[in-house]
């Protein structure tokens, strides 16, 4: 009922007004209503931190339509989660519920993967067309065209990657968070981190010396 209510919600162009009381609210004062019965509340959750969690899933996933997928499940797994939440200096909401988002993206890396199993030292006919046509055009085109081919090039490249590999990359190079926060919202050590965003690294950059 949840999940129906927030695609609802994210389907609409349009603000749907909420008691300005409950706009007021921090964030943990809004949890507390929530958990006292007011699900109007969790709206308002919803509206004030759709865009973070939005930016975030399309970060990894970026067809539109898959990226709200995604957020919603966030979403809704926090709802159903929220008496775990404990709030405070340490944890705000929003490094909670970046906490679910990151491990639904990598949920959903998890599944792409074993839906299409492939790997960077295993290169297809067409993925090597593909790249090869795309570095060539690179070389060769004009800044605009750059910037279109850079994007498809890039998203190739990562698609390749492990769902470990391209979580850590991603957060660190594209989000551009130290790996102490990294290591938070994926629950890994440090160490972890470190090594497979140098695992992701090495593996496009052995990737790109067949075309370069």
């Amino acid at each position: 009922m949840i999940a129906a209510r927030m695609k609802s919600i994210a389907d609409s162009n349009v603000f749907v007004e909420e008691s300005p009381v409950l706009q007021d609210m921090t964030d943990n004062e809004l949890v507390a209503a929530i958990r006292a019965g007011n699900e109007e509340a969790f709206q308002v959750l919803f509206e004030r931190h759709r865009n973070a969690v939005a930016r975030l899933t399309l970060r990894f996933f970026k067809r539109r339509e898959q990226a709200e997928e995604i957020m919603q499940e966030a979403f809704t797994k926090a709802y159903f989660a929220l008496d775990s939440y404990r709030g405070g200096y340490e944890l705000s909401f929003i490094s909670w519920l970046s906490q679910i988002t990151v491990r639904a993206c990598y949920d959903e890396l998890r599944r792409v993967q074993r839906r299409n199993e492939s790997y960077e030292s295993d290169l297809s006919d067409d993925d090597t067309a593909f790249l090869q046509n795309h570095v060539e055009a690179f070389q060769s085109g004009r800044q605009m065209e750059k910037e279109t081919i850079s994007r498809d090039l890039a998203e190739k490249l990562l698609s390749r990657l492990s769902p470990e590999d391209r979580l850590a990359l991603m957060l660190v190079n594209g989000e551009e968070l130290p790996v102490a926060d990294v290591a938070k919202l994926t629950g890994w050590s440090e160490g972890k981190v470190k090594t497979r965003v140098m695992r992701a690294r090495n593996s496009l950059r052995n990737v790109l010396h067949r075309f370069v």
